[in-house]
């Protein structure tokens, strides 16, 4: 397999292990960059994009991100905050009125932000496409009563988090959230990294291949078998009342790459993803562009809700919109995928294993991405072998499956 771009000689290991992802964990195309103190020290892609076509991985392939684009949104939200625009604590009405509605006018912005705001899904039958028409889903989620009191407990909200905080963002400029991110982030730091690709570049985006559930031996998490088993469920109704977009296929539509999805519809590569994060490694600024400020940093980073999770049904920590460490390793093999990194680490996976992070004491960034999906929602060994490489190239040490300094 050949393996294109650059990496510093104190993080040859990472190079290595992203050899062995081809060689011997499935690999089928995927790229990581990396940086530190702001500057590149890893950027690798190899592999082929479209398998079916034998297109090779290239410096500009871009790919569906899935999860990982929470991450964007959640950083629009903390850009207003840092510019006193939007107030964390402040009810979800003051922004949203119409929000208010069935009980839910005690919910603040930080519930949304930390999947307490109990609308992981919505219960009324959703039409066929409906993802693709933001109107339509935000005013279904405001008119619905909540799963579970506001602020008592989180559940991820793994489709609906882009519209509620998307919403919020609107209503707080006046931009859609797809606007608000090229504007403040995207443009500026001239990343590849898009909520709503525009049409010329859809030739460049790697489809998706997706987790063969016959295949011998596959172990599927229990939220995926909870889901085919009971409809109703949480689980069942996130993954299965949608209009279609988990569909397979459906997500490489250009339909799906066109709309404005900011929990799940992001597209964007490994260098994408590691610049995005590389200012909030450097205390919110990098190369005169500024994000948020330093002081901003901790509402991002420090956990805010831990424990088991009303919807993925295993352990699950999030700050205010990032995904922390945890570490279900102890659970049964086909739940047993988690995320291990420093505790000053956060960010946010992408389903079936991308991944992008900030660490401001180490003052790293990681981005890696990936066409072909592991079975879960979160890290799986591909990228958490090159996550090991890093900060054992950085002198850490692990123990009890979390690293420290």
């Amino acid at each position: 397999m050949s393996i294109q771009g650059t990496c510093a000689p104190q993080f040859a290991e990472v190079r290595t292990e992203f050899e062995r992802n081809f060689a011997e964990r499935g690999e089928v195309g995927a790229s990581v960059h990396i940086t530190l103190d702001g500057e590149p020290v890893v950027d690798l892609w190899g592999g082929q994009a479209d398998p079916l076509t034998g297109q090779p991985w290239s410096e500009e392939t871009i790919v569906h991100v899935w999860s990982c684009t929470k991450a964007a949104t959640s950083l629009c939200a903390h850009i207003l905050a840092s510019r006193g625009e939007l107030d964390l604590n402040a009810p979800v009405t003051h922004y949203w009125p119409e929000y208010g509605a069935e009980g839910k006018d005690t919910t603040l912005v930080r519930h949304l932000l930390s999947h307490q705001a109990g609308l992981p899904a919505a219960t009324s039958l959703l039409p066929a496409n409906a993802f693709y028409d933001w109107d339509l889903i935000t005013s279904t989620l405001a008119a619905q009563k909540p799963l579970w009191q506001p602020g008592t407990r989180h559940g991820y909200h793994g489709l609906t988090f882009g519209f509620l905080i998307g919403e919020v963002i609107r209503r707080a400029t006046g931009l859609s959230l797809g606007q608000f991110f090229e504007k403040e982030v995207s443009g500026p730091l001239a990343l590849d990294f898009w909520m709503g690709l525009p049409d010329d570049l859809e030739p460049h985006v790697a489809p998706t291949i997706p987790v063969d559930p016959t295949e011998p031996g596959l172990l599927l998490p229990s939220l995926f078998i909870t889901a085919m088993t009971q409809p109703e469920s949480l689980p069942g109704l996130m993954l299965l009342n949608n209009g279609g977009y988990m569909a397979p296929g459906e997500s490489d539509s250009r339909a799906a790459h066109t709309a404005e999805m900011g929990a799940i519809g992001g597209i964007s590569n490994a260098r994408g993803l590691a610049g995005m994060y590389r200012p909030l490694a450097l205390g919110g600024t990098y190369n005169g562009i500024r994000l948020v400020e330093e002081s901003q940093i901790p509402q991002m980073s420090i956990t805010a809700v831990s424990g088991q999770d009303a919807v993925v049904g295993v352990p699950s920590r999030f700050s205010l919109g990032f995904q922390k460490q945890v570490n279900n390793t102890h659970l049964p093999a086909n739940d047993a995928e988690g995320l291990l990194m420093p505790e000053e680490a956060f960010g946010h996976t992408g389903m079936g294993g991308s991944l992008g992070f900030a660490d401001p004491k180490a003052r790293i960034s990681f981005g890696y991405t990936m066409n072909k999906q592991g079975p879960g929602l979160a890290l799986n060994s591909r990228g958490q072998s090159l996550v090991n490489a890093l900060y054992r190239a950085l002198g850490y040490h692990q123990s009890s499956n979390t690293w420290y300094a």
